[in-house]
């Protein structure tokens, strides 16, 4: 019997699925923040999907990249994951709201795209800039009207600049693992992925923090819930839409984590939007029905 159908369902199923489990991602930088400093989390976390990555390489007997192909994907790695998360954990630990850090990295889809049209060629046309700048613009009008003065302790220039920064990175992780490293195995190119990972977020630990984790079963939770459900799991699916899927579509995805990413902060720690948030919020779901909406087929 032919599992055709079940693979179909699971590719129309993977955009949901990638969109609930990369929301969790800013929940767990919340919920860990009490109990872990947040590159030393990292730290932890990333070496530990290293692993699993290998045992699994292991077990399905995937081939192993070459020298240079595994530099690609740890260069990958390092911005897909270390300067990515790095940056959104530390600025969601001195107080930006997870719903709203997750508005910023929707600042990703427009940096996406222009990189992958420089680097990999993918054309950008007049719908797609138009599905990005109301996408920009959700953006902004969830920012606005929380913007504080000071350097951290919530919506602040520092925190917010960091955010964008870790936007900037995985767009061209994106963009990089498009151009180099697609063609690798998941399971081995997985693994190379997480050493880049590793040495990004460990060196900058080091280097600014005390390395806290103070061993509670939420510590634990929020180490494990990373490691099996973000680091595999969506991972995974990532690597799988970039490889079916034109980049900057795959991008716009992200327009769609930070409502969800909000309700489950809500209901979870009590993060609340103004009315012109809200609407910022529905403004980016818009964006992703423009950017991603197929154009009908002439008969």
């Amino acid at each position: 019997m032919s599992n055709a159908p079940a693979t179909r369902l699971l590719i129309a199923a993977a955009p949901v699925l990638l969109v609930v489990m990369w929301a969790t991602g800013f929940i767990v930088a919340r919920y860990s923040a009490p109990h872990a400093s947040p590159l030393a989390f990292l730290s932890i976390r990333f070496p530990l999907a290293g692993v699993l990555f290998v045992l699994i390489a292991l077990a399905i007997r995937a081939p192993w990249p070459g020298a240079r192909p595994a530099l690609h994907a740890a260069v990958a790695g390092a911005f897909l994951h270390g300067g990515y998360l790095g940056p959104v954990y530390w600025a969601v630990a001195h107080g930006m709201p997870a719903g709203v850090s997750a508005l910023i990295v929707g600042l990703q889809p427009l940096m996406t795209a222009i990189l992958a049209a420089r680097m990999v060629g993918e054309p950008i046309s007049l719908r797609h800039w138009l599905g990005l700048a109301i996408g920009i613009l959700g953006v902004a009008l969830v920012v606005s009207p929380k913007l504080q003065g000071g350097l951290t302790g919530g919506i602040t220039p520092l925190t917010v600049a960091v955010n964008v920064l870790g936007a900037l990175s995985i767009s061209f992780g994106t963009v990089y693992q498009k151009r180099f490293a697609t063609a690798l195995n998941l399971a081995s190119g997985g693994a190379w992925q997480y050493a880049g990972a590793t040495l990004v977020v460990l060196a900058a630990a080091l280097l600014t923090e005390e390395m806290r984790f103070d061993g509670t079963f939420q510590a634990w939770f929020a180490l494990a819930w990373s490691v099996i459900v973000l680091s595999l799991g969506a991972i995974t699916l990532l690597m799988l839409l970039i490889r079916l899927g034109d980049v900057g579509r795959v991008a716009s995805l992200i327009f769609l984590v930070p409502g969800v990413s909000a309700l489950m902060a809500y209901g979870l720690f009590g993060e609340t939007l103004t009315l012109v948030q809200v609407l910022g919020m529905a403004v980016c779901a818009g964006a992703v029905l423009i950017v991603t909406r197929q154009p009908a087929r002439r008969a």
